[in-house]
């Protein structure tokens, strides 16, 4: 079991995972469905945030999602997630999609998203989650930057 009060960095959540596109995940001009991508955007986030927290997680946000290029079958997709914010039972996670060419090796940065889950106890009710460390400039800078997102989907609510 997790001690909310034990802080845990940001380079502790990150994930990595890669999958190669095939056929029943195009459409028939051969570009991946975005629905697939979300998908495994989901998944990544999910995992991360399980990491950060020790617990199961739900997600609760999306942020809108921008598809910058196509994925195309036969790519190599590549998502990087790691955890940007905490709450108290709450986290934002940063998502980066890239398509990589298997043969080529060239990478086209096709997505970034932001979700938000919240961890679970083993009743499925909001526990509290441990603190995040951030230890370089950039990821205070994102940190910032997750905090002006927070603020901005509180206030939304209302």
């Amino acid at each position: 079991m997790t001690n909310s009060s034990s802080r845990k960095t940001v380079s502790a959540s990150r994930i990595r995972l890669a999958q190669l596109m095939q056929p029943g995940q195009a459409n028939n001009l051969g570009n991946v469905h975005g629905g697939w991508i979300m998908k495994l955007v989901d998944e990544a986030g999910a995992l991360a945030c399980m990491r950060h927290a020790q617990r199961r997680v739900v997600t609760v946000a999306i942020d809108s999602m921008v598809f910058r290029s196509p994925i195309r079958l036969g790519d190599l997709v590549l998502l990087n997630a790691e955890v940007t914010h905490t709450g108290r039972t709450s986290m934002e996670v940063e998502v980066q999609v890239q398509a990589e060419n298997p043969i080529t090796g060239e990478r086209t940065q096709t997505n970034t998203a932001y979700l938000v889950y919240v961890a679970l106890d083993d009743d499925g009710k909001p526990v509290a989650v441990p603190p995040l460390i951030v230890e370089t400039d950039d990821e205070r800078r994102r940190q910032q930057e997750a905090e002006k997102r927070q603020f901005r989907r509180l206030a939304e609510r209302v």
